[in-house]
């Protein structure tokens, strides 16, 4: 009996060190909306089944690509490195930045710009030559630089998702929902940064308009898409683009014919939006190990908006067994290209493959 009462009491002290040791985080109350019908232009398919796999095994959380003048395809791993893919198939790391490179994208001049988690805003010149553009604006350094887009004038749009926590801790990001996310502008005639929107509930990926009038910005946490104006009689301001969307929307990129293509590594999980209204759930959950905290669903869903904010289709993998988690899609040469934050993989899939998307529309 006396080891049962022994036991007893290691488990209450254990307990109550645990409920009174200090969360990582400091939640706010949320009420999420009502999901939207999986139906209409939502309904699943097996879309994202019919795509190619590129580099399978060879590459660990590609989580965006960008393609060069040669049809080269860049990505950024877990690992930190640049690796390329030819088109004949052949997989090389490029280089190593040291960090954790996201989000990419070419400029005119050919150089790599990246968005770097751990080192902020870098250039690579084609012999390989980093250079560091931004780390904080306004006096607060970026922690979590997430994702990156030029305009047709060269100046660079990019986002910090969370000036409070790092990649690795994105889950505490989501149960503090709290807004530490911002849209910065780098101005490479000037060297300047500045910040455009603050207060975004975790400021994800980011696409300029064709015409350069506006950028997007996916604000993760709170299931929607902003449009900040950048010309004309609104510059300055912002509005809500898309809103209620049926996943955490990651990045995002428009093609040729002006259509916005947005990746999901997940669907909404029910259970989050639950705790959303119980702050002091969540900041127990955050002192859990992690294996204890939300997981993605294996799923894949990539959805596609016209100018005005409207759903044109939708491409799933409802069994996430090809493509799940998919953090980007990127259009090129008639093809859309999905990375992954975990996928050992990246995915193609011609734009002719989808119904009501011929070759014309590319």
């Amino acid at each position: 009996m006396k080891w049962l009462l022994g036991l007893l009491l290691i488990v209450f002290v254990l307990l109550g060190g645990f409920l009174l040791s200090p969360s990582p985080v400091d939640s706010k109350a949320w009420k999420a909306p009502a999901p939207p019908a999986m139906t209409g232009k939502l309904a699943p398919n097996e879309l994202l089944r019919l795509s190619d796999l590129l580099a399978r095994g060879q590459v660990y959380g590609p989580e965006d690509t960008t393609v060069d003048a040669n049809g080269v395809l860049y990505t950024g791993t877990q690992d930190g490195k640049i690796v390329r893919v030819w088109p004949d198939g052949r997989v090389e790391e490029w280089l190593e930045t040291g960090g954790r490179p996201l989000g990419l994208v070419f400029d005119d001049k050919g150089r790599l710009i990246v968005a770097d988690a751990w080192k902020g805003l870098l250039s690579i010149a084609p012999d390989k030559s980093v250079t560091l553009l931004s780390r904080e604006s306004e006096g607060t350094p970026f922690r979590f630089t997430d994702d990156v887009d030029i305009a047709p004038d060269g100046r660079i749009y990019f986002t910090d998702a969370s000036s409070r926590f790092e990649q690795p801790d994105y889950v505490l990001d989501l149960l503090e929902m709290r807004p530490h996310g911002r849209l910065l502008r780098y101005d490479p005639r000037t060297g300047k940064t500045e910040t455009l929107l603050r207060n975004l509930h975790f400021a994800n990926g980011v696409a300029v308009s064709p015409e350069g009038d506006y950028v997007l910005v996916n604000e993760t946490w709170k299931y929607r898409i902003l449009r900040y104006w950048i010309h004309g009689p609104r510059a300055g301001q912002a509005e809500v683009f898309a809103d209620n969307l049926p996943g955490f929307p990651d990045n995002l990129a428009v093609d040729q014919a002006g259509r916005y293509w947005v990746a999901f590594p997940t669907l909404r999980n029910p259970q989050v939006d639950s705790m959303h209204r119980q702050p002091w759930l969540k900041d127990l959950v955050a002192k859990l190990p992690e294996s204890f905290h939300p997981k993605p669903q294996e799923y894949g869903l990539v959805l596609a908006f016209d100018a005005k904010g409207k759903v044109i289709t939708s491409l799933h993998d409802t069994r996430g067994t090809h493509l799940q988690e998919i953090t980007s899609v990127n259009p090129h040469g008639g093809n859309l290209y999905f990375g992954s934050l975990h996928n050992d993989r990246i995915g193609r899939l011609p734009l002719r493959a989808i119904p009501g998307m011929g070759e014309r529309e590319q």
